[in-house]
Parts: structure tokens; C-alpha cells; sequence
């Protein structure tokens, strides 16, 4: 089918079976001979409709991806990274418009950040492209085998999961990591970003299916952008069970929590990233100062930045004024329990009394909670009350202290002597990651290739039957 504006066709696969006798269809050129489409005022069962005929292309490119040989999926995904690395300046030009429309959009400044794209994060973004492909595939891998009494030989090999719908908000590069990720594991992707980011995600979209189509063996199917941000559209990708397998949300604890209440698809998701650092008393100064710096202010929007500090009441008096003072330095407002105002009340370093909130928040900014704890175990029992399970670190030169802080915080990832923000696929050497669950069941922490890998049983007989 064809969509119209007055005489001229715009054909394209994700409009198929689309009445637009409703639709008002706003186009424009895009940067690689392409079209930009934001679709308008059409009717929910059209957006039904649209969205089905989507998700049936998935399912046809997942089971097609799920046999591809390994060098076809690693040669899509080098052309991509050749792809991005050739087309910088469209890309920020894209990115540029979306940037230009943000304050009319109420975004806030770690938002901002988090849909800014420079020379240098396109450059990293293709730097995990690669990685990706030099990582192994997850695909076929036997997990366990083993022979029977009977003769019969069981073999439990990973399989991809299938067609995977990625909800997210303003993150450019969610587009480039949940498309490779998915890829590499055989899975096809349904992409749906947010409209404050809506002209860069469709350029950097563009240039996966380029690169699919440029490549044998591999379906320009299997990597799709919902070309809407139309809530009903997301209302109907939501139900189709019987053809996605699995939604990964991305954003905020506000869209994370409508997916997982509206979805009839597994959800793997995270709310927040309430993360703790805890600064033992046997910490050594210079690495808890440069630690917590790090972990609070490298990037302050991100979801494994640390929010809330504890330090020890026995290093507190000589400990906290120095870490605070960093703090403070780099712009970083502290909010304070009772001991904690009081040290640095008397080390004259600014600061501002804490509300009870305030111990529970996600700042996602130069914002960070500071308490003063009696103990090892107390550090532990606020972790694991007021934090997400996200990530938390301990610093100490006590092994002993740290092995317990390990196993007693409840959390996806628990650092000892790190900064929290290494909670993070590239840093975990996965390249690139799809999200970082919280969940306890199929996936925790940094979602990589094995994450997005199910498993199914393979069985050699010769002739056996059941008695």
C-alpha cells in the first residue's frame, strides 16, 4: 500500500496496510535521501493496524535471524559503524533540531544531556558497534549436555528470544545499542523513542536499515521504528503477546511503570536508580574522595550515578568535610541528616537539611543525600530500605567489611573500591548493553547478548519410546 500527499506516493514498508484516509502525513527530506515521517491524526485502529503489520515483519525477520550465520550479522553491524562514523554532521544536524525544540518540550537539564549527541559520543557509539561484533555469538552455545540411561542425549542450547520492543525516551543511543544488541543475538527489534528525540532516533534508524539492506543474508526486517509517538500506537504494541516476546522500557520511572502495568508481554525494567556509595571508616581518603567525585558528578543524569552517600560515624569528623568539600566544589548541593549537618556545619562547607524524601530520591542531578551510619550492617540495612537494587559501593581497605557489605546489599550489581557508574554494559565488555534490570528472573544487571538469549532443549534419539 502507498501512502499519499496530494500526488506524490511515500512508499515504505512500515505504513503497510495503513488506511490514510484519516491520516495527515507531514514528510520531510531527510539527511540520507530518506524521508522523515510523523504521522497525525490518525485513527487508533489505523495506529492498531500499523503497529501489527510491524510486529508481523518482526516475527518473520526473527525466525530468518535466528538461523543467520554469525559473519552476516557481524558484517550488518561493521557497515553500521562505518555508517555513523561517515555521517557525523548529519546526525548532529538532526540531533541539533531536536535540541532546538527541548525547552518548548519542559525537558529538564539531565534530559538535555542525555539526548545530546557530539563528535565524541558518535564516536563511542560506533566504537560499541564494533565491540559488538567482535564479541562472540550468544547464538547456539550449549549450556549443558548430557546422556540418559535410555541413550537419549539432551543437549540445552541458547536461542534467541524473538522480537523484542524497546520503549525509551530521549536516548539517541538506546536506538544504536537495542538495535545491535537485539542483532547479535538473533532477535528482531521493535524501536519506539520519544518525540523529543524523534528526528535523530528516525536518522540513526535510517542508517541500521541501510546497513541491513546492504547486507546478504540478513533481514531489513529485523531492526523497525514505530514512525509515531502517538500513545495509542504504544497501547497496541503493548498487547500483541502473540507476536513480541519480550518489552525492554528505558526512561523514566513514570514510562517504565505504564509499560509494566499496560503490558500482556514479559517486562525486563528497572524504576529507579536510587544508588548508595558507603564510605567505610577504614576507607583510604584520597580513593573515597575521588570515588564518590566520580560516582556523583561524572554524569549526574544517568541511572548508576550515585544519589545517596553514608559514611561511617568513626571517619565521619576528619572523612566527611573533605568529601564534601569536593562535592561542593564541582557544584554537587548536599542534603544533610542531623550528624552530617552538624561536621559540616562546623567545617563550614554548605550545605541544606535534609527532608525524609530526600533519602529515597533519584536526583539525577548535582543533588546528593549525605547521613553519618554507626556500622557496616547499618550502611546494609539502609541500602536495602531505601535503595532501588540498582547499584551500590563500598570503600574500604577492610576485606572483611566489604565481603559482608557484598553479600548483604540486595542490589543488581555491588561494587567494592569502584565507582558506581562502571554498572555498564561497554564497561562490562558487553559493548554495548539493552538496559540494566533490577528483576530477579531471566535478566539482572547490564542486559548484554546472553541476557537476550533464552535457551531450548535438543534431543538425539535412536528410536527410543516412552514405557
Amino acid at each position: 500500500m502507498r501512502l499519499h500527499r496530494g500526488s506524490v506516493p511515500l512508499v515504505s514498508g512500515w505504513h503497510q496496510g495503513l488506511q490514510t484516509t484519516r491520516a495527515t502525513v507531514l514528510t520531510k527530506i531527510c539527511p540520507f535521501g530518506g524521508f522523515l515521517r510523523l504521522l497525525g491524526n490518525v485513527m487508533p485502529a489505523e495506529l492498531e493496524q500499523m503497529v501489527r503489520s510491524i510486529a508481523e515483519r518482526a516475527r518473520a525477520a526473527s525466525l530468518a535471524l535466528a538461523i543467520a550465520p554469525a559473519a552476516a550479522k557481524n558484517a550488518a553491524l561493521n557497515r553500521l559503524a562505518d555508517l555513523i562514523d561517515g555521517s557525523h554532521q548529519a546526525l548532529l544536524d538532526a540531533n541539533r533540531r531536536d535540541l532546538e525544540s527541548s525547552g518548548a518540550n519542559g525537558l529538564g537539564k539531565a534530559q538535555v544531556d542525555r539526548m545530546t549527541l557530539s563528535p565524541s559520543r558518535l564516536g563511542h557509539l560506533a566504537e560499541s558497534v564494533r565491540q559488538v561484533a567482535q564479541l562472540p555469538d550468544p547464538v547456539g552455545r550449549v549450556l549443558e549436555e548430557w546422556a540418559r540411561p535410555n541413550g537419549l542425549k539432551i543437549r540445552k542450547l541458547s536461542v534467541p528470544i524473538g522480537v523484542i520492543g524497546v520503549i525509551y525516551e530521549a536516548r539517541p543511543n538506546v536506538t544504536v545499542d537495542c538495535a545491535i544488541l537485539c542483532l547479535k543475538s538473533g532477535n528482531a527489534a521493535i524501536l519506539r523513542g520519544g518525540k523529543e528525540i524523534f528526528q535523530t532516533n528516525a536518522a540513526l534508524a535510517e542508517l541500521i536499515r541501510k546497513a541491513l539492506g546492504e547486507t546478504p543474508g540478513v533481514p531489513v526486517d529485523a531492526v523497525q521504528l514505530i514512525p509515531t509517538t502517538d500513545r495509542a500506537a504504544l497501547h497496541a504494541l503493548l498487547k500483541l503477546d502473540s507476536l513480541v516476546h519480550c518489552i525492554i522500557p528505558r526512561g523514566g520511572e513514570a514510562l517504565i511503570r505504564f509499560v509494566a502495568e499496560n503490558s500482556t508481554i514479559p517486562v525486563i525494567k528497572h524504576y529507579q536508580g536510587v544508588c548508595f556509595l558507603y564510605v567505610d571508616r577504614a576507607a583510604d581518603p584520597e580513593m573515597a574522595e575521588r570515588l564518590v567525585i566520580n560516582a556523583k558528578t561524572q554524569r549526574p543524569g544517568v541511572c548508576n550515578a550515585a544519589e545517596q552517600l553514608l559514611v561511617h560515624a568513626e571517619a565521619a569528623g576528619t572523612l566527611l568535610p573533605r568529601l564534601a568539600g569536593g562535592l561542593v566544589a564541582k557544584g554537587v548541593e548536599l542534603r544533610c541528616d542531623p550528624a552530617s549537618a552538624d561536621i559540616l556545619a562546623r567545617a563550614r562547607i554548605a550545605h541544606k537539611a535534609a527532608m525524609p524524601p530526600d533519602f529515597t530520591t533519584e536526583f539525577l542531578d548535582l543533588v546528593m543525600a549525605v547521613r553519618v551510619v554507626d556500622s557496616v550492617d547499618a550502611a546494609i540495612a539502609i541500602v536495602n530500605r531505601d535503595g532501588s537494587a540498582h547499584t551500590d559501593a563500598i570503600v574500604t581497605s577492610d576485606e572483611a567489611a566489604a565481603r559482608r557489605f557484598q553479600a548483604g546489599v540486595d542490589s543488581a550489581v555491588v561494587l567494592w573500591n569502584a565507582s558506581t557508574r562502571f554498572n555498564d554494559g561497554f564497561e562490562f565488555g558487553y559493548g554495548a548493553e539493552i538496559g540494566i534490570s533490577t528483576d530477579r528472573l531471566h535478566a539482572r544487571g547490564p542486559v548484554g547478548l546472553r541476557e537476550l538469549c533464552s535457551y531450548k532443549f535438543v534431543i538425539d534419539g535412536e528410536g527410543q519410546i516412552r514405557q
